[in-house]
């Protein structure tokens, strides 16, 4: 894999800030797999929770929601690392809002299937 133009620009940072914007990512990676280790569990493990239509859909909400994570960390550590090399202000991200509206909606939704549930 080539390395990204951004990291040619700029001047190298402090490490440890660097080391620091790579555990970000790294905890994000993290939160991805859970999602999707949810998902399937949930499907795998829990099949009379719900209806199959509305299980499966909600897994697969969870699935693509790990998913779309994965991605935008990788974008975002990116974003972070070319304002520190440029020392810009390091630049919003409304991601996590996304993410926390996500994983709260799923939980509401298995909280009511889990109560509703025979």
């Amino acid at each position: 894999m080539r390395e990204p133009a951004w990291r040619r620009t700029g001047s190298t940072p402090d490490y440890r800030f660097s080391l620091a914007n790579e555990r970000t990512f790294l905890a994000w990676l993290r939160t991805s797999l859970a999602l999707i280790a949810g998902a399937l569990a949930i499907d795998q493990l829990a099949p009379d929770i719900a209806p199959a239509p509305v299980r499966i859909t909600v897994c697969v909400i969870l699935a693509v929601l790990g998913a779309a994570l994965a991605t935008l960390a990788y974008r975002r550590w990116g974003q972070m690392e070319a304002a520190m090399r440029h020392e810009r202000e390091l630049p919003f991200s409304g991601v996590m809002l996304l993410t926390t509206l996500g994983v709260a909606a799923a939980a509401l939704v298995f909280a009511v299937l889990i109560l509703l549930a025979p």
